[in-house]
């Protein structure tokens, strides 16, 4: 049986990021990843996310319960199961969000969360690539390199154009001053690779003797001693017999938010009713875990090109081995895109000071409007999505079983003010795609199709076609302890627990206007400097860049 200082349960975003600064720090870290060793090709080519989303060896295959909004279908909400866990596999795109997202995380009455506080730590992630960012908002020595793009195509170009004729800002920057206008995404590609987590934070320390990490390791209870988290109970892929990983400091689990609730509930701790209806003994009430789950929800526009080759074109036949060997060789690639390259962020209503929606644009397209198999023609797809859903919905064990799948239902658009902004952005979307400027490139939609104008046939077309951004978040959510939905407290320790805290996407007080990657590793940034007893603001902000 293994003791360490502290025991890390996921080998994700966050938890590369606290286990490079503990270890950094001196102490030691075992970090136990239920997935393999990220030696997958695929995780490494960033347009091998086709191939690495659908593949069970390296993810968690979940779905979502059938919903009305749903249309009554189950919805694929996959997750990373490997190190550097949806770092791996995910869409690469960098976006913090806005100021506001991180300012009502603190009026919710979590001190230290506001975006004054978390600035310095998105600061520190980022080793940002670009002339022109401003360093009042951007960090140039961190871990991760943020990067625009290198390839250009005319239909992007005519994109943001259009966007601009409809009043879009060009934006230089969208992770500075202001988050609205319209642009090209920056992503964590760097010379045409994927930088995971776990390239970037934990791969870098694999040989110091004070790191141990554990793949093929799935985290099964945490072990509690007179209300004191002490140690992980686990199994490896193919041994039946369990394990112990015991911690002297501290259990932080960092396993999403889908398994982080999940091991929770498995360990006793979580809903009493739900504990005992699956015969598991309750060891601390906490109903919040596991409730509060919030996603981004998108239907997708796709239209054919015409009078320009589009990535799919650029993918088939011998011109993929052409973009294969431009690839290998570092050269502007469409192997080396991230899924989304351009961006639209805008307001339902003019009247709202800050953005409510996201339109994102690809010069590709994919059949029926879902990631896999592209299309035959030359096609490009817009995506839109409204930036704070007010539906919410849970993650609840469905049996004492650690290898049973929970179950999930995020309940997409059950609040009238999410499919009224959803019809905002769906509709702007598709005005772009049919501005002047697009013209010479845009032949016909293709899905939903001209014919569906009405807001009914919009949603009709949203609830049968829409998808999970990927962006789960919430589930053991962060607030003071008189809030009874709240899981964590402002320091990420798991109410009434010691030795416990949760540092993932899952303690969000409330989904952030953006992908959730920037802000996870903010978390985890964030809950390593809590651990340690650091602070951090102005005048030691440049020493811990580099530390």
């Amino acid at each position: 049986m293994q003791t360490v200082d502290y025991v890390i349960v996921g080998g994700g975003s966050a938890g590369c990021v606290i286990a490079s600064r503990l270890v950094r720090a001196g102490a030691s870290v075992c970090v136990l990843e239920a997935g393999p060793v990220d030696r997958n090709p695929f995780i490494h080519m960033p347009a091998g996310f086709v191939k690495t989303l659908f593949n069970p060896a390296i993810t968690w295959q979940f779905d979502t319960e059938p919903s009305e909004w749903t249309g009554g279908r189950r919805v694929s909400t996959t997750q990373g199961r490997t190190l550097g866990g949806s770092s791996s596999i995910n869409g690469m795109v960098f976006v913090r969000g806005q100021a506001d997202d991180y300012n009502v995380w603190a009026q919710r009455g979590n001190r230290g969360w506001s975006y004054q506080d978390v600035l310095p730590y998105f600061r520190r992630i980022e080793r940002r690539i670009s002339d022109t960012a401003d360093e009042r908002y951007r960090g140039f020595e961190g871990n991760l390199p943020v990067t625009d793009i290198d390839w250009s195509h005319p239909l992007c170009e005519a994109f943001i154009a259009g966007a601009e004729g409809l009043g879009f800002p060009r934006n230089p920057d969208y992770n500075g001053a202001t988050q609205a206008g319209v642009g090209y995404y920056q992503r964590v590609i760097h010379r045409a690779r994927r930088i995971s987590a776990a390239r970037a934070y934990l791969h870098p320390l694999m040989k110091r003797d004070n790191l141990s990490v554990v793949t093929s390791a799935q985290a099964a209870a945490i072990l509690l001693e007179a209300g004191r988290a002490v140690g992980v109970s686990y199994r490896r892929e193919g041994d039946p017999t369990p394990r112990r990983v015991m911690a002297r400091k501290e259990v932080i689990v960092c396993a999403g938010a889908v398994n982080s609730p999940k091991l929770l509930q498995l360990s006793g701790i979580g809903d009493p009713g739900l504990l005992q209806a699956h015969g598991i003994a309750v060891q601390h009430a906490l109903p919040g875990v596991g409730e509060n789950l919030s996603d981004h929800y998108s239907p997708r526009i796709v239209a054919r090109a015409k009078n320009t080759e589009t990535i799919n074109n650029l993918v088939t036949g011998p011109r993929l081995a052409g973009q294969l060997l431009r690839w290998a060789v570092r050269k502007p690639s469409v192997l080396g895109l991230s899924a989304a390259i351009v961006y639209a962020f805008g307001r339902s209503d003019p009247g709202l000071e800050q953005p409510d929606y996201t339109i994102i644009f690809t010069p590709a397209s994919y059949r029926d409007g879902k990631l896999g198999s592209l299309d035959t023609y030359p096609g490009m797809t817009c995506g839109a999505w409204q930036m704070r859903p007010e539906s919410t919905g849970y993650v609840r064990i469905r049996s004492a079983d650690v290898a049973a799948a929970p179950l999930i239902q995020p309940n997409y658009l059950t609040a009238e003010k999410d499919r009224q902004v959803l019809l905002s952005a769906f509709r702007m979307g598709r005005q772009i795609l049919q501005s002047p400027q697009l013209a010479p490139y845009y032949d016909s939609e293709q899905m939903p199709g001209a014919a569906k104008t009405s807001d009914a046939d919009l949603l009709e077309f949203a609830r049968n076609y829409g998808s999970s951004t990927y962006h789960l978040c919430g589930t053991c959510r962060m607030g003071p302890s008189h809030d009874r939905t709240a899981v964590v407290d402002d320091q990420l320790r798991v109410h009434g627990i010691g030795g416990l805290r949760v540092a993932d996407s899952s303690i969000m007080p409330a989904i952030v206007s953006a992908n959730t990657y920037a802000t996870t590793l903010m978390i985890g940034e964030r809950a390593s400097d809590m651990i340690l007893g650091r602070s951090m603001t102005g005048q030691d902000e440049a020493a811990m860049q580099s530390a």
